[in-house]
């Protein structure tokens, strides 16, 4: 497979999957959905593929978020099928993929990187990681299922917290509160997440595969929260504090929010 936002490397039963725009700090792109999207459905119809590591490339950053320049002029409508679409196809098809997938969060996970890290099915920190979901400062709220993931992981309050101020946590306070399963030097990153792979990889796929549905099963019925966030993702965007928020951004100024 070759992709031009996507990289994959093999080593024995364990995938690595590297989002490669180093350039956007992997910030997600409609592109870079899609190839993840195949990628993960490649791998998942491979036998031989026992676990799969997702990262981003180079040490800074998971992914620093969604390409906001794509979608800073987007509609109402457009806004809803944005989120639909990325839901759809990639943030649920990771949570419910029978691969197991760990998410190895090397530097920041901002926004759609926080969210995808937490579709995957637990995640390891490297120590310079910094994690949140700063989408209010965008004038906009999380709409790949950060409003929903995020409780379930860490708590009501605490998920409340990090979403109504938009700010990042380090690695240590992500450990504690349940966000991620492991703390590790940067450079130890790969090697452990491989050393997880090899020990899912020893175990029965068939067993493993049930093993996720049964969990996820667990949580069905939040799926009225994901519509929810979806549509208040969309209306967001026929707001003039979602257009002040994005202009701002792109200007590279602080944002001047006029409300309701």
């Amino acid at each position: 497979m070759t992709f031009e936002n996507v990289q994959i490397e093999v080593e024995d039963a364990v995938a690595l999957v590297f989002v490669h725009r180093p350039e956007k700090l992997n910030a997600l792109n409609r592109n870079t959905i899609g190839e993840l999207h195949q990628a993960f459905r490649t791998l998942e119809s491979d036998p031989q593929i026992r676990a799969i590591i997702l990262r981003g490339s180079g040490p800074k950053a998971f992914v620093a978020g969604a390409d906001i320049a794509e979608f800073a002029n987007y509609g109402v409508e457009e806004g809803k099928e944005l989120a639909a679409r990325g839901q759809r196809d990639l943030f649920d098809l990771v949570e419910n993929l029978r691969t197991p997938v760990i998410a190895a969060i090397n530097g920041f996970a901002l926004g759609g990187g926080l969210e995808l890290a937490m579709a995957c099915h637990f995640r390891v920190a490297s120590e310079n990681a910094k994690m949140g979901l700063p989408e209010v400062s965008l004038g906009v709220i999380p709409g790949y299922g950060g409003t929903q993931r995020l409780p379930m992981l860490v708590g009501r309050g605490r998920a409340m917290e990090m979403v109504l101020t938009g700010g990042m946590i380090g690695a240590e306070k992500a450990l504690q509160c349940g966000l991620v399963n492991h703390v590790v030097p940067l450079e130890e990153l790969d090697a452990f997440c491989r050393e997880l792979g090899a020990k899912i990889a020893k175990n029965s796929p068939v067993a493993i595969s049930y093993a996720i549905k049964a969990v996820n099963e667990g949580f069905s019925s939040r799926k009225p929260g994901f519509q929810m966030e979806i549509e208040a993702f969309g209306t967001c965007f026929g707001t003039d504090d979602f257009k002040e928020g994005t202009s701002a951004f792109l200007e590279k100024r602080p944002p001047e929010f006029p409300g309701f």
